[in-house]
């Protein structure tokens, strides 16, 4: 089979498009062969070497997507299901070995691309509203990269929970992208951006701040309610300053993380919550921004693109 493959870390360069052994599957697993591969930025990361790489080289990036079965050593899996996956390693190659555990009937309705484009970031936006801060009617959330696939989600699932979603951007081609995705309202990261917030809150701030950008996290603080609370959950801008506990005791603020592999547990977590994620979608709910596609062996262009961060939405991959 084919697959994007590198042998040292470094930049997109390193990325190369080569035929490889195709993966036999396990007693508890399925093969899929691939429709639409998700790219993310820990994609960029562990080709950097900022993440860890189990085993040697060469490397396979990539750990979402959706595909059809064809072949199966699990009886209630059948070839021609189709199956897509939020965290299964090896997944920007032709066929992918999906453990059971892991594999996520698509519904009719579903497209492949849609099903890759919105199970890692979709399932990331459902477990924060609905778990590390659980968004209630009348809220207002802020919602950092607002324009980014995370972001998109996040302020479509804060609207139809019954909050009001503010959202922060690096530029105005992205303010009107998050506007576009429903934002009520969006600000610019190069503005007074906490004193906008309060102004808009009446003087109270909000009441919840999903923080990504880790450089940003004293100003989330400042944006926030006494008594709100401060999701974090990335660092895509850099370490966050460290945080004096007697700060949240005078204020009665809480400072919360959030990490998807904390939450998917189990294959009854998985199907449950990208059941709830289906349902949006195909009610209508929830919009998924169409992707940029790119073929496979196109890989390093994909890379360079989102690495600019200059996309507004999910990169995809085609074998």
């Amino acid at each position: 089979m084919k697959a994007l493959v590198f042998n040292q870390f470094g930049s997109a360069d390193v990325l190369e498009y080569m035929e490889i052994p195709t993966p036999e599957i396990g007693p508890d697993e399925v093969l899929v062969k691939m429709e639409a591969i998700g790219l993310n930025f820990a994609d960029i990361y562990r080709r950097k070497g900022n993440y860890h790489l189990a085993g040697e080289p060469p490397f396979i990036l990539g750990y979402e997507g959706s595909g059809v079965v064809v072949e199966s050593a699990i009886q209630d899996i059948k070839p021609g299901d189709r199956i897509a996956f939020a965290d299964v390693p090896y997944a920007n190659a032709e066929f992918v070995a999906v453990p059971y555990e892991k594999a996520i009937s698509v519904p009719e309705g579903i497209s492949h691309e849609t099903a890759a484009s919105v199970l890692l970031q979709g399932l990331t936006a459902h477990y924060l509203v609905r778990d590390s801060y659980k968004v209630k009617s009348a809220d207002t959330a802020v919602v950092h990269a607002a324009a980014g696939g995370v972001g998109q989600l996040l302020m479509q699932m804060i609207k139809l929970l019954g909050g009001t979603a503010i959202g922060l951007t690096s530029s105005e081609e992205k303010k009107a992208a998050a506007m576009k995705a429903g934002a009520d309202e969006v600000f610019l990261y190069s503005s007074s951006w906490p004193e906008k917030i309060r102004e808009y809150t009446n003087s109270m701030g909000a009441d919840a701040v999903y923080e990504s950008v880790g450089a940003t996290l004293e100003d989330s603080f400042a944006a926030v309610r006494t008594g709100g609370t401060v999701v974090f959950f990335g660092m895509a801008g850099g370490d966050p300053a460290l945080v004096d506990p007697r700060m949240l005791m005078d204020t009665s603020k809480t400072l919360t993380g959030g990490d998807l592999w904390n939450v998917l547990t189990s294959r009854e977590e998985r199907l449950s919550r990208s059941a709830e994620l289906f349902d949006w979608i195909q009610t209508g709910k929830l919009k998924i921004a169409e992707p940029a596609i790119f073929s496979l062996k196109d890989g390093k262009e994909a890379h360079r693109l989102l690495e600019s961060r200059k996309s507004t939405g999910k990169i995809l991959l085609k074998p």
